[in-house]
């Protein structure tokens, strides 16, 4: 007969309570979530910077007098650290926003000067070769792309209301997001400097209020993940930089047009996965396609040839031995995470995927072995007793 105790069926009472609370009253329950949110944003944009700067924190400390046991350095060692990890940080934003972002100006401003040129060219040879009616060739002539574009600007304009409340908006907006990032940049050091502390007493509640059999999966499981994060963050850092240095290095010796450009946009966009260099691949063909066709034709060679290079010698090398994740589930991981979450998506699906995949290969691993040593164990017990 099964023993029913009353603290499980207050608890369970509760819960169904707390359960049917949140159902009836859940806009309230809603903005109360959505206001614990905005309330530890700080914390969770601190943490989510802290996670990569413990990376460049555990390679300085690994360089700056690991085995001294001079006092004025171990004191000075953490601080010392943790300064150069956010100056590198702030080293590489900064490079990659002088390099990266005058580049998508001309590409936004050269796409904007083209495009009309680029279409008048296509009516005209539309328009030699007779391929569509003169019908419908007179009605693509008509259109007056300055006008378009004027009309759409009204709209947005119109739509968006007066100018003091977008001006109210902007700056409130703008207060709340520095605010924001001042707070969990502080936050982040925080984390830094007493991150073993931290450790140390996140283990210490955890063995007190949770079972330890449920604590050690927990734990094996965070060190799985924390473990294909760090992978896969400096693997995919180290073969964006490299794929952006070799597009520029080729298009300069092909005497391709835009090549610094070019290289800039494949080095951002190759931090997605898989499609993240056709997609600057495309961006890069068509701004050469309007400028010249041939060299476009040459451009998609030398790009073609480039991404296999990257996929069979690069990508295996640097990314994949790295994750340990085979191609279709990387592509499975960046598909279904860019569906779901768009290019957040794309870029932390490939880190979970792997996370998932060495837990479940783990677990069938013990249980083929459990399995194995079963078969096994009767086989083994008449030798030992003859």
């Amino acid at each position: 007969m099964i023993k029913i105790e009353f603290k499980s069926c207050i608890k369970v009472a509760v819960a169904i309570f707390a359960l049917y609370l949140c159902i009836y009253y859940w806009p309230h329950a809603s903005n109360l979530l959505e206001s614990l949110l905005m309330a530890v944003m700080p914390v969770i944009v601190g943490a989510a910077i802290a996670y990569p700067l413990n990376i460049l924190l555990n390679f300085f400390e690994k360089i700056f007098f690991p085995k001294s046991k001079n006092k004025l350095i171990l004191k000075s060692r953490r601080g010392i650290c943790v300064t150069l990890s956010f100056l590198s940080l702030a080293f590489v934003i900064a490079l990659v926003t002088a390099l990266v972002v005058p580049q998508l100006k001309s590409c936004i401003k050269l796409l904007l000067d083209k495009v009309p040129v680029f279409y008048e060219a296509i009516l005209a040879k539309l328009e030699e070769y007779h391929i569509f009616p003169e019908d419908i060739m007179n009605a693509l002539e008509k259109i007056d792309w300055k006008k378009i574009s004027t009309q759409m600007l009204t709209t947005v304009s119109s739509g968006i209301g007066s100018v003091m409340d977008v001006l109210v908006t902007t700056v409130s907006s703008l207060v709340t997001g520095v605010t924001t990032f001042v707070l969990a940049l502080i936050f982040s050091a925080y984390l830094l400097f007493s991150k073993e502390k931290l450790s140390s007493q996140l283990r210490r509640i955890a063995k007190r209020y949770i079972p330890s059999n449920i604590c050690a999966k927990i734990s094996y499981v965070l060190s799985v993940a924390h473990d294909s994060f760090r992978r896969f963050i400096v693997a995919q850092c180290t073969e964006a930089l490299i794929l952006g240095m070799l597009c520029t290095i080729g298009m300069l010796i092909l005497r391709l047009p835009y090549a610094a450009m070019i290289g800039a946009v494949i080095c951002v966009t190759a931090f997605i996965p898989v499609v993240g260099g056709l997609i600057g691949g495309g961006i890069g063909a068509f701004l050469i396609l309007m400028e010249s066709p041939s060299k476009a034709l040459i451009f998609l060679i030398f790009l073609i040839l480039l991404q296999n290079f990257e996929g069979d010698v690069i990508y295996p090398k640097v990314v994949g031995s790295s994750m340990g994740l085979p191609s279709l589930w990387v592509l499975a991981a960046v598909t279904v995470g860019g569906t779901m979450f768009g290019i957040l998506g794309m870029l932390l699906g490939v880190p979970v995927a792997a996370t998932l995949y060495r837990l479940i290969k783990n677990d069938v691993k013990k249980g083929e072995d459990l399995k194995k040593a079963q078969k096994e164990k009767p086989l083994s017990e008449p030798a030992k007793e003859q």
